[in-house]
């Protein structure tokens, strides 16, 4: 955690001392889908991903693995010079099909819009900004999967825009939250929060959650992020539920925690270098109860993960990229303990990441990743990943 932060603080104080005018470069998928339908009634896109992985081992052979991990088109409709539609409809791994974004845009005003529908939570860099050719590796860091958790979409309502007199993005919004308890556990300590999020599939909804993100871009090729997420997990034991049943009523209520998450990120580009860095850390009450209720869960209180990157453009300013980068990141789903419980030392986690980008053309590319893996039990792992990608 104090790694993650000395990080943050450095680079706050290296580039917050001196502010210039800035054109935001950084788009999210829904802003470009709507930035496309103001020239085109109807816009249509897509991106998509192959990808092989193989662990290598001294001592063990392995089998790859490979996989159309994901296969997503988009379509965007502009109804009138106020009102839009977005949408993307997602194949992962040929036979699974899911709506990612649903959404009605109103524009209120130049740089202020409301939304309603299926969203991206605007928590971190990957989850909003995860098409392949956005970011370096193959596969999606390991804290966007494993502490945001990737891709988390939820349904609401809320707004969204930017400020005219300072460089400053914002949104905020008011969702549905992850569900918790459906009869049993959906929470647990080997993959954080990933199996409460409901991707607005018949959403289980107790009570809404806040959203809420704001990006600084005053600095020339840099954005910098602060995102926030406030509310408690849905849960099922309280459908039908007798408002008069105290017994029944703690019960439902010891079937829910709060979550309260909190990110910081990072991105820069001077000329051919880029860099990155992510900080989310997860605050969780009611465990304890949670915990007992709950068969199998064993959640701590605390969640956290950061990661740093750094890459280089080799052919920068040609009409082709070849960025090389090493990421490293360290998450723990277990952080923080309730008292008398113990953490699972093999849910604290490091990954390095050495690897390659190669982008034939804008909206095309090639990776190679080599990734070596680490828990708090010195257990280690390592793999080689290769990957093509496409954004159009």
């Amino acid at each position: 955690m104090k790694k993650g932060l000395l990080f943050f603080a450095a680079v706050a104080v290296a580039f917050g001392l001196k502010a210039q005018e800035n054109v935001d470069q950084y788009k999210s998928i829904g802003t470009t889908i709507l930035e496309k339908v103001k020239d085109e009634k109807l816009s249509i896109g897509g991106y998509g991903e192959v990808h092989y992985n193989q662990q290598v081992s001294g001592q063990t052979r392995y089998n790859g693995k490979m996989d159309v991990h994901r296969m997503v088109m988009f379509f965007g409709y502009q109804f009138n010079d106020k009102t839009s539609f977005v949408t993307e409809l997602e194949f992962e791994h040929v036979s699974e099909v899911a709506v990612e974004q649903a959404f009605l845009n109103y524009n209120v005003r130049p740089n202020t819009s409301l939304r309603a529908g299926l969203m991206l939570i605007p928590m971190g860099i990957v989850n909003e900004y995860h098409e392949p050719t956005t970011f370096n590796g193959v596969e999606r860091p390991s804290v966007d999967k494993n502490i945001v958790p990737t891709t988390w979409r939820e349904i609401g309502f809320g707004i969204n825009g930017r400020l005219a007199n300072a460089p400053l993005k914002y949104q905020m919004y008011i969702m549905n939250g992850f569900n918790g308890f459906d009869g049993s556990s959906k929470l647990r300590a080997k993959d954080g929060l990933r199996k409460g999020r409901q991707k607005g599939a018949e959403s289980t909804f107790t009570s809404p959650s806040l959203s809420a993100k704001v990006d600084y871009y005053g600095i020339k090729g840099l954005n910098i992020g602060l995102s926030g997420y406030f509310g408690k997990t849905q849960s099922s034991a309280f459908d039908g539920l007798d408002k008069d049943d105290s017994i029944a009523e703690n019960y439902a209520d010891s079937t829910r925690i709060g979550i309260s998450m909190v990110g910081l990120d990072l991105r820069y580009k001077l000329d051919a270098l880029q860099l990155k860095g992510q900080y989310i850390h997860s605050f969780l009450n009611n465990v304890d109860e949670y915990n007992n209720v709950a068969e199998g869960a064993d959640l701590g209180k605390q969640m956290m993960g950061y990661y740093i990157e750094a890459g280089y453009d080799l052919l920068h300013g040609k009409e082709q990229a070849l960025v090389p980068f090493v990421r490293y990141e360290n998450y723990n789903t277990q952080h923080k303990m309730a008292a008398g419980e113990t953490a699972d030392k093999a849910n604290d986690r490091q990954d390095l990441f050495v690897g390659l980008s190669y982008h034939l053309a804008k909206g095309a590319v090639v990776k190679a990743d080599y990734q070596n893996s680490k828990d708090g039990n010195d257990v280690k792992s390592h793999f080689v990943n290769f990957g093509v990608g496409v954004w159009f």
